[in-house]
Formats: C-alpha cells, sequence, structure tokens
C-alpha cells in the first residue's frame, strides 16, 4: 500500500465522488429553493465524468491507497449508469468498500441493480418522520416519507447494512431526535446524528441553530441507556455508542463542537472530475481536464500525489477563530462535491 501522506501526515484512505451535481430535492441546508431555482446552471452532459473517464481517475486513487469510495451526488441514482460505476469500483478496480449515499427517493426501482453490481453499504439522509417536517426539509416537491421508507425497506430486504443520517438544527427538527431513535432501533437501523454544519454558502448558518452532539447525546441517554463503543478504524468520522439493551447503535458526528480534522483521511472528487481536499474547500484541481488533455495515467498519478502532499485543511479546527474575527470564506457547495 502506498505511504501517501499529506502535511500533516495524513494519509488518503477515502475517496467520496459525486456522479451528479443535480438533486430532486432542495433541502434548505443544502440546495436552498431561492439558490437552487429554475435558472441554476447545473453541470452539463458534456462536463461530467463519463463512465471511462470516471474508471480511469478513480485507478490512480485506488493505486495510492484509497480503501473506500462512497459515491454522492447531489442526488447520485438520478445518474442511471450508477450500478456500472459501483461494478467498476467493485470488479475492475477491486475496492474493497463501496458505498452510497442517497437521499431515498428512487432507492426502491434501483436497490436490485445496486446490490448485483456489488454496492457494499447504503447511507440514508432523512431528518424527520413527520411528514410535514420532512417535507419542509426536502424543500417541497412533491417529497413523500412514505416513499422513503419504502425505499429504505426494499433496500434492506435485499441485504444492504443501512445507516440513517439526520441533520440536527434546532427549533427545526431537534424535537423529532427521540422519535428518529425509536424508529431506527426498531428497524435495526444505525442513526447518525450530524451537527448543522456551515457548508457552502447559502445553507442559513448560524452557531444558534446547532445543537451540540453531547446535547443529543444527553437526550437519547436520559431514555436508553448508552455505552461508547471504540472506533471501528482510525479516521472514522462517527462517535458511536450502542444502547446497553442491545438493541443497536448510534452515531454522533460533530464537526462543529468536536472538530476530526487532524485525522481526516478523506478527499472529494466532483461530478466534473475536479479533486477536493477538504469538505469545506475553496477551490479544486482539475483532474478531469488533466485526462482530456491527454494526461498519461503516470501523469495522472502524479498528479493526485502532488495534491494530496501538499494539503494542510484544517477547517473545522480553524472554525472558532475565523468566526472570532467575523472572517468568511466562499467555500464549494456541498451539492457539487456530496457531504
Amino acid at each position: 500500500m502506498s505511504d501517501l501522506r499529506d502535511q500533516l501526515g495524513r494519509p488518503l484512505r477515502d475517496l467520496r465522488v459525486s456522479v451528479t451535481d443535480r438533486c430532486n430535492f432542495r433541502c434548505p441546508y443544502c440546495m436552498p429553493a431561492e439558490v437552487f431555482g429554475p435558472g441554476y446552471p447545473f453541470l452539463g452532459h458534456g462536463q461530467v465524468m463519463s463512465s471511462a473517464e470516471f474508471a480511469r481517475i478513480l485507478r490512480q486513487f485506488a493505486r495510492v491507497g484509497v480503501e473506500k469510495v462512497r459515491i454522492t451526488g447531489g442526488e447520485p441514482l438520478l445518474r442511471p449508469d450508477v450500478p456500472d460505476l459501483v461494478r467498476q469500483l467493485k470488479q475492475e478496480l477491486r475496492v474493497p468498500d463501496v458505498a452510497l449515499t442517497t437521499n431515498g427517493w428512487r432507492l426502491a426501482r434501483m436497490a436490485p441493480a445496486l446490490r448485483a453490481a456489488g454496492l457494499n453499504r447504503l447511507n440514508v439522509s432523512l431528518d424527520s418522520l413527520r411528514p410535514d417536517t420532512f417535507a419542509r426539509l426536502s424543500g417541497g416537491r412533491g417529497a413523500s416519507v412514505d416513499r422513503v421508507l419504502e425505499g429504505i425497506a426494499a433496500a434492506r430486504a435485499l441485504g444492504f447494512p443501512i445507516k440513517i443520517n439526520m441533520v440536527v438544527q434546532r427549533g427545526v427538527n431537534d424535537d423529532d431526535v427521540l422519535a428518529m431513535a425509536e424508529w431506527a432501533r426498531d428497524q435495526g437501523h444505525l442513526l447518525r446524528f450530524i451537527e448543522f454544519m456551515d457548508v457552502g454558502n447559502h445553507n442559513g448558518w448560524s452557531r444558534e441553530r446547532v445543537v451540540p452532539a453531547g446535547e443529543i447525546l444527553a437526550r437519547l441517554a436520559a431514555r436508553w441507556p448508552l455505552e461508547a463503543c471504540r472506533p471501528a478504524y482510525r479516521g472514522e468520522v462517527a462517535v458511536r455508542h450502542r444502547y446497553r439493551d442491545g438493541r443497536g447503535e448510534i452515531g454522533l458526528i460533530s464537526s462543529v463542537t468536536a472538530p476530526f480534522c487532524r485525522d481526516c483521511h478523506r478527499a472529494r472528487l466532483s461530478a466534473d472530475g475536479k479533486l477536493y481536499t477538504c469538505l469545506f474547500a475553496t477551490h479544486g484541481w482539475d483532474l478531469l481536464g488533466a485526462v482530456r488533455a491527454g494526461a498519461s495515467d503516470e501523469e495522472l498519478g502524479a498528479f493526485v500525489e502532488r495534491v494530496w502532499r501538499g494539503r494542510l485543511d484544517r477547517y473545522s479546527d480553524e472554525r472558532a477563530e475565523l468566526l472570532a474575527r467575523h472572517e468568511t470564506r466562499q467555500k464549494i457547495e456541498m451539492s457539487y462535491i456530496g457531504g
């Protein structure tokens, strides 16, 4: 395995790949409708990595030590060839762990093909079980929580391990925490509570709307006794706790109150083939442009290595200092590079 490391000694083990910047939802913390409206300039077909370009670029990440690839969007299941992309990762590139994050809207339809292609795991974004809150948090657009739940059930019936991602916002859906936990316990899903983050530039983030992971944990522990789990691997994003009655686990992702930058092994690749070394990045490096300009595999691999070796990102560690100075950064939108 390659010993490629960045300036802070962090290896590259995990890659998040956006396969489209489009989504059928308009979640306010990701793609607010007033910004991502009918006239928004989404990527055109020719700007997005083709299946062959995807495989060629991903091969270089596998070569330097990437062991986990997560397919994201936008909403990745809007791209019809996603099962083929999964098959390339599993069968051609031999990536050990391939996962996908989805809003669940097309999951019931596509789960069989994803399973046949070799997808290992699924994450489904679900911020509330209440129809009115779900509709508000998905931006309306005819979204139905029942359809998402049907997709989750269909995937579970095929044997997929499923994690549920809930972004918690004070005064928006924080009163759903216990109901979501009870449902996940009953269904056997690992529920991950995610602190509301200042991703992108248009999601209305404020510190006051962040529900600290410690507060969420205290609410849950008051209802069901919990005990801490050891990390499953170095650089695990979620801090996990198991229910003492044996009915599953929860995870807490606390990028705001307990940043984990110093052990971050993740890079991100946008649908148009740009490499970003942080979720809160301000710019990326154009790998697809290099491919289309005729770069050899060796040159492409050297490009990836050079970018990672120069990496110094630790935005979440720096957030408090930036806020104290009233300093803001123009960041890439989450819908463009995935969560």
